[in-house]
Order: C-alpha cells, then structure tokens, then sequence
C-alpha cells in the first residue's frame, strides 16, 4: 500500500497547552465547550488544512473506491467531484440509524425506539450544521450546496454503504439496518511477525506469575504525573507486577525508582504482549479494548473522552471487567478495588476468556474484503 501525507496539526494541538486543558475537561460536556468555544478560529485552520490534504491524497490516488473515516471531512464530497463511490469504515454504531439503541454517547433512556431513532437524527444535524467549509468547497468545486456526504447518501441517494469494524459479540448488527451497513468483526493488524521482543521483557514475564497491564496509548491528560503516582501507589499496595506502557505521555516515569516487580516498556505489539499478562488496563480506546479482548483477558478502562467510556460500558455490561473509571475520578482505592476484582473474581476471567474465543473465530479483515467486492459488484451493474 502507498502511503498519501496527511499532517499531523491535530495531534501536535493536542500537546499543545490548550491541548491539554481539553482533554482534561473532557468528561465535562460544559467545560469542554469553554475551553473549545475561544479555539473554534485555530480548530477550523486546523481542519481545513486536513481537508486540503486529504483531497490531494484523493485527486492523486485514482481509485476505484474510496474507504473513509468520518474525521476525514469531506470524503464522500471529494469522491463526489472524482466521480467514484466512497464507504464509511467505522468502529463504532453511530452514523446508522436504529430503534434498538441510541447512538453512542446518548443515554439509553427507556423512551421508546423514537428516542433512539432520533439520537441519530441528531448525529446527523449536528454534521450538516457543522459543515460550512464543506459547502464551502462544494462551491468552489462547481458541487451543488448540498452535501449529501453529510447526510450518510451517494450522490444517487442511496445510503453510503458503511463497514463497522468490532464484533458482534459486543454489539450485534441490528435487524433495522439496511442491506448497505454490516458488522464485519475486528480489523486486527498482526504486528508480530517481523517483531522481536527484548530479552529483559521476556525475562521479566517468565520470571513470576503473569503481571497485570496498564497504558494510556496516545492519550494523555493535563496532570499524567499524579495518575503516574496513583498507578504505582496501587500497583504496590496490590502487591502485583505489572508492566507499564509509556505511550505518548499518559504516564510519566522518569522521576521514579521503581521496584523490581514493575517494568517500563515503549511500544509492543499487543497480539504478542496481552496473551501472556493476567488482565489490562487501559483508555478503552477502539484498538487497544479488542486486542484486550481477543487475548481474552479481563479488562478495566479508564477513558478520558470520546467513545473510550462507551467501550467501558461495553466491557462491564459483558461482565468481562469491572465498571469504568474515568481519569478525573481515578483514585487509589478505586484502582486497588478494580485491580483485586480483576484477579480474583473467577466469572469475570472466565467471561473474557469465553469471549476471547468468540472474537478468534471472527475474520473481520476478511468480511470487510468479501462485502467491499459484493457492493461494488451491485454498484456496477
């Protein structure tokens, strides 16, 4: 595969002072627009100049297809102008509407499949509303104003067909959904082929009974040393190893000494780490949650914003892992409370190594593959 440049200017905002503030206001839906409101000029520099990049990547690639995801703003209008289909590829049930759940970040209130429908239809809103550079473009392009993109339709008005990558044994396909939208599994990348592990990592496994898991990926909060001294307090008075992941900041290490039944690592592929650890805690990003799963190994999140607590949620309603714990209420006692549940409560281990088993059957790389030359097929005629 090539590789087409997209910047990084999202990323380094978000290391970023202001950065920062955001995601630790995260949780707050109130603070979060405080701090996001006097940013929207930077924000929208920001996005246009991902647009710019992402339609360059577009114009020079010639495809057949164009695969997307819904932060690439402006895809579906960009294949539009080329002439060619475009498909949603999304991890979470958001873009599709149903009346047997409510979209993701909306309370399951038990109002009826009405409320459901419409948490959709304000997805939906909240896009068009939001798409002024968009309509903007479309003009510039020679497009009619309206974005159909925004609106999840081809320019033919049928629906844009939509791949949702994670399994149905965490969230069924509903019987609602039209033919153009499937729930094909996981897409997990196996890393481990080419992959060597340093020999004090292999050491440190082999040395005692499996350690627990704890990383924070590419997330980071306004204060990761505090949560850095709340993950080894409770690691320690756990009396548990545990192998910490630095990731891009969430945890800091660097001013600690640490007991010999704690290691650091940098990056390991988590095909190869999480079968051989006795639980994992983490963000509840989309990725790190199936690789967990997979392993089968039970699993606490600990979500800063986005769809991180609905992937907690999933997890405890599944039973294969206590309820979550949002960064701003992370606690010793919590973390210890958690900890203790994940090593002892016998049907919680056995309902994530059941699911583990389930999700191994899944080859969602190749549903994705089969249903992507299916549409297409049904596209040309």
């Amino acid at each position: 595969l090539e590789y087409a440049y997209i910047n990084n200017d999202f990323i380094d905002f978000m290391h970023t002072p202001e950065g920062k503030i955001i995601l630790g206001n995260a949780g707050s839906l109130w603070k979060t627009l405080i701090t996001v409101i006097p940013l929207l000029s930077r924000l929208g520099q920001l996005q246009q100049r991902q647009m710019d990049d992402v339609w360059q990547a577009c114009k020079t690639s010639a495809s057949d297809l164009i695969l997307y995801h819904m932060k690439a703003a402006g895809v579906p209008d960009f294949a539009e102008k080329l002439g060619v289909p475009c498909m949603l590829a999304f991890w979470l049930p958001l873009h599709v509407p149903t009346t047997e759940a409510p979209a993701m970040g909306f309370p399951n209130l038990p109002l009826g499949p009405g409320y459901r429908w419409l948490t959709y239809q304000i997805i939906r809103r909240i896009m068009v509303l939001a798409g002024k550079r968009i309509k903007k473009w479309r003009s510039q392009h020679g497009l009619p104003s309206r974005s159909n993109g925004l609106r999840m339709q081809l320019p033919n008005g049928n629906p844009i067909p939509t791949l949702h990558g994670f399994s149905r044994h965490l969230i069924p396909r509903p019987s609602d959904w039209p033919a153009s939208a499937t729930v094909t599994g996981y897409w997990f990348l196996d890393q481990t082929e080419d992959w060597t592990p340093p020999t004090a990592l292999t050491d440190f496994l082999s040395a005692d009974k499996p350690p627990i898991y704890i990383g924070f990926g590419s997330i980071f909060g306004r204060d990761p040393q505090k949560v850095t001294n709340i993950i080894l307090e409770a690691v320690q008075r756990c009396g548990v190893r545990a192998i910490l992941a630095r990731g891009w900041g969430g945890i800091e290490l660097d001013d600690f000494n640490l007991p010999d039944s704690i290691m650091v690592i940098d990056s390991v592929p988590h095909r190869w780490l999480f079968p051989q650890v006795a639980a994992v805690i983490h963000h509840g990003g989309c990725g790190t949650t199936a690789a967990g799963l997979l392993a089968g190994k039970p699993t606490l999140i600990c979500p800063f914003f986005g769809d991180q607590p609905f992937w907690g949620q999933q997890v405890a309603r599944l039973g294969v892992g206590p309820p979550p714990i949002p960064q701003t209420k992370l606690s010793v006692q919590l973390l210890c409370q958690a900890i203790e549940a994940l090593l002892s409560d016998t049907k919680m281990r056995e309902n994530a190594a059941a699911l583990g088993r389930k999700i191994s059957q899944e080859n969602g790389t190749a549903n994705a593959v089969a249903f992507i030359h299916q549409w297409m097929r049904e596209y040309s005629e």
